[in-house]
């Protein structure tokens, strides 16, 4: 890798380029899944490649490759260069990357079992018990559909600047899913799912173990069964909610997490629900929620799917505050942005999905901090509520404004206790009204880093993994009903 990125980087400054940086990127995914009881997937897939950046005549150019030999590499930085001068030719500003980051370092995510080590009987036997345990609970007046699904990820990647950084870091994921889908003869689809989509950490296999997945299993039918005969969601147009850990983490990427993103905020990256409300006058100047509300940008969480040692620029990682005591405080920044707009330093939040793809600003691990309440007792000083549990469907407008979420199931409250179990539960909102309407958030012993494995942005699209801390949290006003 070291005469790779040498050959790029001092070619690159031979041709006129005033700043390079290559990546050299290998990735490992490895995805199991069964249904219905039977295996239905053994798939291991291998990716590697470089891709390099340049600056010159003032603009970005970026190239990639999969092969390594010295015309591949050649031609590679030829393209990117040839990119950069194109793009100079409308140019607004020089890009200025600031003080130059020098890194050098190594960063390995922990493990005590590494995945790719456990034997593939193993790890397919823990999903068909799962499986079974699910089956196990079918009635004869429902039909039962059962899924579930592991992922392993190794990436090793290595990155080098002209600055002088020369970063090696080695990241391992794992993930999984069990799902239920009951039907009936009605015609009427209910689903569960544990632990929530597809929960994924930067932990080797005693992650999976943690989960019980074949402890969990039999519960999660017998709930999707039983949606099947509950009674709707209720119309309100104000009633107070209790979110689930998962279903907060869902709305702290949805609805805090994108609006951060500064290149969303300059209108430099519009797809997928761009751009952002969060304009740059209401840095410091903005109440986003109650004063109880406090979020932070941290790549540094132990086993955090957005966690790492340094991002795609080189910048270490970072935990940035995003909001303090209700108030917003701090975008997700580039070396590039922070410059312009006189931030300061990058928090370092620039992250590609692979070698062939150009780092975006990308969250990281976006947590909203524990507060003083235990779920129990968060219902029972609620007298009457509505607690949302498992994401379903989400919508969000293209400012992360006015949002809708489904999910999975929901319990009425009465009287501090949960009542009925009730479907198709859909609420709704507009982003800072509903931040502001946050009166109670869960301890630290509710508190659990929820990974999003399937964060999608760009043109070309990316697909990159996030993480969110969440625990239960309870909103006051918030206006709910059922899917028809």
């Amino acid at each position: 890798m070291k005469d790779l990125s040498a050959r790029v980087l001092n070619m690159a400054q031979m041709r006129g380029a005033s700043y390079a940086d290559v990546r050299v990127v290998n990735r490992t995914i490895q995805t199991l899944g069964v249904r219905d009881g039977r295996v239905q997937e053994m798939l291991q897939q291998e990716s590697q490649g470089f891709g390099v950046r340049v600056i010159a005549d003032g603009a970005w150019g970026f190239a990639s490759c999969s092969r390594d030999d010295y015309a591949d590499v050649d031609a590679t930085l030829q393209r990117a260069l040839q990119n950069a001068r194109a793009s100079a030719l409308t140019k607004t500003r020089d890009v200025q990357l600031g003080p130059p980051e020098a890194n050098k370092g190594v960063f390995r995510s922990a493990y005590k079992m590494d995945p790719f080590m456990v034997s593939m009987s193993d790890k397919i036997n823990l999903l068909l018990k799962a499986d079974s345990e699910m089956r196990r609970m079918k009635t004869s007046k429902a039909h039962l559909l059962t899924r579930g699904e592991l992922i392993f990820v190794r990436e090793e990647k290595t990155f080098a600047s002209s600055e002088g950084a020369y970063i090696q870091q080695e990241i391992v994921e794992s993930g999984c899913e069990i799902q239920a889908q009951a039907t009936d003869e009605a015609g009427e689809v209910q689903t569960r799912t544990y632990p929530w989509g597809r929960h994924q950490q930067t932990r080797g296999f005693e992650f999976v173990l943690e989960q019980q997945l074949v402890e969990n299993a039999p519960r999660l039918a017998q709930e999707a069964l039983m949606l099947l005969t509950a009674d709707a969601c209720p119309a309100l147009d104000a009633t107070t909610v209790i979110l689930s850990g998962n279903q907060v983490a869902l709305q702290v990427h949805e609805s805090c997490g994108h609006p951060i993103e500064l290149d969303r905020v300059l209108k430099q990256e519009a797809s997928f629900a761009g751009t952002s409300f969060l304009t740059l006058e209401k840095l410091n100047n903005f109440q986003y929620g109650s004063e109880i509300v406090n979020l932070t940008a941290d790549a540094t969480i132990p086993g955090g799917l957005g966690t790492f040692g340094f991002d795609d620029e080189g910048v270490p990682a970072q935990r940035v505050e995003v909001v303090r005591d209700g108030r917003f405080v701090g975008y997700m920044t580039n070396r590039e942005l922070a410059t312009a707009l006189k931030l300061g330093r990058s928090n370092g939040t620039m992250r590609a999905e692979s070698w062939n793809r150009l780092p975006l600003i990308r969250m990281t691990n976006i947590n909203l901090l524990p507060g003083a309440w235990t779920l129990e007792n968060l219902i029972a000083d609620t007298d009457d509520g509505i607690y949302f549990d498992t994401n379903r469907s989400w919508s969000i407008d293209d400012k992360r404004l006015n949002f809708q979420f489904g999910t999975e199931l929901a319990w009425e409250i009465k009287g501090g206790k949960k009542t009925r179990l009730l479907k198709n539960p859909i609420y709704t909102g507009v982003t800072p009204n509903f931040w502001r309407g946050c009166d109670a958030i869960g301890d630290a012993s509710e508190w659990v880093v929820w990974g999003t494995p399937r964060c999608g942005k760009g043109q070309p699209a990316q697909t990159i993994r996030t993480g969110h801390g969440a625990s239960p949290a309870r909103f006051r006003n918030v206006k709910v009903f059922s899917k028809s």
